[in-house]
């Protein structure tokens, strides 16, 4: 009879390898944290896209924040990658289609930051309408005039008109926070879901009627062929002498070159602008230069460096969950949010309610429709 004890063998599996391309240092602390046991987080610190060649033939997943993109150059790069995921909402600088004939997922993180977004555009607006910018930057340097000549002029906010491009989740909260305000809200956004304006309490109007009618109007899309440069000079030119135009969705939904020269020939009141088509801001830029000019009285211009989004909160949320995502794909789990699946012929036959977004809407869209 053998009596001796039977020896146990466990297979050993290899970790996989993540890496966070840009713009998070060492140590990745919160995604080590949610990939434990599962794969190795380096940081990769790239500053363009280039700094990525020949550095991700051997990673299984990746986490893209903003500096650098995923183009059909780097993504034919990616011998063994199971997903890249966005650590953010937009994803336009990620190929997907070259990511999906490769069978790679393309994820985003949909669902953070939507209060410090939406906080941010109402700030904006406000201190565009408040003048704020005027007076601070006129009284600092002569305190002269000292009194409401400085901020003239100014009308009430409540009862004033909002219109919000794009009812998605940051364009709603937007909506409720304009509400709280007591302003009447006006949106545009051809693809909501049936139902969704009556839920908010706001109006859906059509493009034209929403630009010339509201007096401050916010944009909440993500960057696709079609929103591209969708605020252009003809845009501006159809909105009040009296309106206050806020971005703080993709800097390039936006003609800002159009956007300096109407604000530089007051032919709109204001503008509060968080996103730029290239950043970091340049000198060279027609807006920015105008936001830097020395001159009087100024320019009611308002521009933060894309923090639309933070918060310590919200930068955990968001790094947190792009971790999960990306767990839960190298775990052989289906992600959450992925926004490929249409380039992706495995999942041919998934619904537009699978895909990671909260229904159909022009801020949620993955596959822009595109004209004609």
């Amino acid at each position: 009879m053998d009596c001796t004890t039977p020896t146990l063998v466990s297979a050993w599996i290899p970790m996989k390898r993540v890496v966070i391309t840009d713009y998070l240092e060492p140590p990745a602390a919160i995604e080590s944290e949610v990939l434990h046991g599962v794969a190795t987080v380096d940081c990769l610190l790239a500053k363009h896209t280039e700094a990525l060649y020949g550095k991700l033939g051997e990673v299984d997943g990746i986490i893209l924040c903003h500096e650098v993109s995923m183009t059909s150059e780097v993504v034919a790069q990616l011998d063994q990658c199971k997903a890249v995921v966005r650590c953010g909402v937009g994803f336009d600088n990620i190929d997907l289609e070259a990511a999906g004939e490769k069978g790679i997922y393309v994820c985003n993180v949909p669902d953070y930051g939507v209060d410090e977004v939406a906080d941010h555009a109402i700030a904006m607006a406000l201190a565009c309408n408040r003048g704020l910018i005027k007076a601070e930057r006129t009284l600092r340097r002569g305190l002269e005039p000292w009194d409401m000549r400085a901020i003239q002029p100014i009308f009430r906010i409540a009862g004033a008109t909002m219109g919000i491009i794009g009812l998605g989740r940051i364009g709603s909260a937007t909506a409720v926070r304009a509400k709280g305000l007591g302003m009447r809200v006006l949106a545009y956004d051809p693809y909501v879901r049936p139902g969704t304006d009556k839920v908010l309490g706001v109006s859906l109007v059509e493009w034209e009627d929403l630009l010339k009618t509201c007096d401050i109007i916010s944009i909440h899309t993500p960057l696709t062929e079609e929103t591209r440069c969708m605020i252009d000079a003809k845009a501006l030119s159809l909105m009040k002498p009296s309106a206050i135009f806020v971005n703080t969705a993709r800097g390039a939904v936006v003609d800002t070159d159009a956007l300096a020269m109407a604000l530089r020939e007051r032919r709109i009141a204001g503008a509060g602008v968080d996103v730029l088509p290239q950043e970091p801001a340049q000198a060279s830029m027609p807006l920015v230069a105008l936001w830097q000019e020395e001159r009087q009285p100024p320019v009611n211009l308002l521009m933060t460096p894309h923090t639309a989004f933070y918060s310590d909160q919200g930068l955990v949320e968001m790094r947190r969950k792009a971790a999960e995502e990306l767990k839960r794909v190298l775990t052989g789990q289906s992600p959450k949010n992925c926004v490929n699946a249409h380039f992706l012929q495995a999942f041919e036959s998934w619904g537009s309610d699978e895909r990671g977004g909260e229904g159909s809407s022009l801020s949620d869209r993955s596959v822009p429709e595109l004209p004609g």
